[in-house]
């Protein structure tokens, strides 16, 4: 522990200051092949910039969300930074391409609420359970077992399940800003909208929903600090104590991990949900952010092997610090649209992450919980209901589901054996809370169709063998 705390310090300041400095851009620039790719280095660093606005609000969000597993937030905050810019280097020095890679948002609320929350598991065995998802995503590069992995699984589930996450985000988003409430009678209901928490939090919500609308960059970052800004004098936000100080030491979750744990306690379906779930994000946003760029080339991806390789060597790097599972973020795109062509971009981006780790009093604050309780009526008694709300990053997570959802618009609707299972997908992960049992119905109920339609020869053994998993799952309670 002590060894950490001495390493700490040297690391953070050479990652700050030698990694990625303006010289070792300049340097880096002919590895990037900026007139090939016709971009100029003015460009990237604009389109570096403006992918680092679009997707920081993570920096607030991520300690929140792994702190109500029981982890150390300042740790968390420390960690995300690094692992971002580790992860996003990766992928511009070995792909080349314009994309940041950071904590998934949707796999963080699976690891928090579902892994350790609901059941019972420690955050250092689902640790576990992410470095060893990693790891099969490195070694399965030799053989394309991934790709074979994206091309089974139909393209209503894989829209299904994105937009399953978003519901459950929204979900949680709302319960964060206090605008729906525990009800005995109904389970939920609408939250007090005169509270001083939901006023921060809408006005929040309006803030970023309108940038979003007239198209400004950075919107998600300004509604946060928006709702922080209105937040301190209305008593929900505390007032930072700073603005810049040393990062938050890592040793609280740094190699904490406990592998041995992840395989004891059986955590094999789960190992295989963080993997598929790292699988098909990356996957759907390398190739939605290669087609804005124009990198697609006779419909292929060139480098797409190396760019997953960059993402898999993250999340192994990222299980190491005490972080959650990371991917390629669609909001690159915002960079694309700035004219980022190249990783030069991507280490723009990484350095400004690097650039926030010095700013942890003022992420301390906004990310800060607001104590609340209410009287509800249990059984015909009255029980004092103790809760915590986030109104100030809580707006982040509802536009951020709302931009998930609009993965439903390229389902199947008109087929019934496509569109049920998509619907049971999307409806039973916000219901059930768990992004797994809403795969596990999707992928059994579509495989069910389609053998009692005639249409079984449809269907890539892979969904057979993956929906006999999830019925085995059920069948036997221990599995689950």
């Amino acid at each position: 522990m002590a060894m950490l705390h001495k390493l700490e310090k040297p690391l953070l300041y050479c990652c700050s200051r030698r990694l990625i400095s303006p010289w070792t851009l300049l340097m880096l620039a002919p590895h990037f092949k900026l007139a090939a790719s016709a971009t100029t280095l003015r460009t990237e660093i604009l389109a570096g910039v403006t992918t680092f606005a679009t997707m920081a609000y993570i920096i607030f969000v991520q300690p929140v969300v792994l702190g109500a597993a029981g982890m150390d937030q300042g740790a968390v905050f420390t960690s995300t930074c690094v692992v971002t810019a580790l992860s996003t280097v990766f992928m511009a020095l070995l792909a080349n391409y314009p994309v940041a890679v950071a904590p998934a948002m949707g796999h963080n609320f699976f690891f928090a609420y579902i892994v350790v929350l609901t059941m019972k598991t420690t955050w250092q065995a689902a640790l576990g359970a992410v470095f060893i998802s990693g790891l099969i995503f490195v070694a399965t590069s030799s053989f394309g077992l991934r790709e074979r992995i994206v091309n089974a699984v139909p393209e209503s589930l894989k829209c299904a399940i994105a937009a399953g996450i978003g519901l459950l985000i929204t979900l949680i988003g709302m319960e964060w800003a206090g605008l729906v409430r525990l009800d005995p009678n109904t389970l939920v209901t609408l939250g007090h909208l005169d509270s001083k928490p939901v006023i921060v939090a809408l006005l929040g919500l309006l803030t970023t929903i309108v940038l979003m609308a007239r198209g400004v960059k950075g919107a998600i970052l300004i509604g946060v600090i928006a709702a922080a800004v209105v937040g301190i004098p209305l008593g929900v936000v505390k007032a930072p104590s700073g603005v810049v100080s040393l990062p938050p030491s890592m040793a609280a979750t740094a190699f904490k991990l406990d592998v041995i744990g992840a395989i004891k306690q059986g955590l094999f379906s789960i190992i295989f949900i963080f993997f598929f779930l790292d699988l098909f994000d990356t996957v759907g946003s390398l190739i939605g952010i290669a087609k804005q760029a124009g990198l697609v080339k006779n419909g292929k991806l060139p480098r797409v092997g190396r760019a997953l390789f960059a993402d898999a060597l993250g999340t192994v790097s990222s299980a190491l610090a005490g972080n959650t599972t990371v991917v390629s973020y669609i909001e690159s795109a915002a960079g694309v649209a700035a004219g980022g062509r190249t990783g030069a971009a991507a280490l723009v981006t990484a350095a400004l992450f690097l650039a926030a780790l010095f700013f942890s009093p003022v992420v301390s604050a906004v990310s800060g919980g607001f104590p609340a309780q209410e009287v509800i009526q249990v059984g015909g008694r009255e029980v004092v209901h103790g809760f915590v709300l986030y109104p100030v990053t809580s707006p982040a997570l509802i536009v951020v589901g709302s931009l998930m959802i609009r993965a439903v618009k390229d389902i199947d609707w008109d087929d019934f054996s496509e569109a049920l299972p998509a619907f049971l997908t999307i409806v039973l992960t916000p219901l059930t809370f768990s992004i797994t049992d809403g795969m596990a119905v999707g992928f059994i109920s579509y495989a069910l169709l389609k053998v009692v339609t005639g249409r079984g020869r449809e269907v890539h053994w892979l969904i057979y063998v993956f929906a006999a998993l999830f019925l085995l799952r059920y069948a036997a309670p221990g599995l689950r």
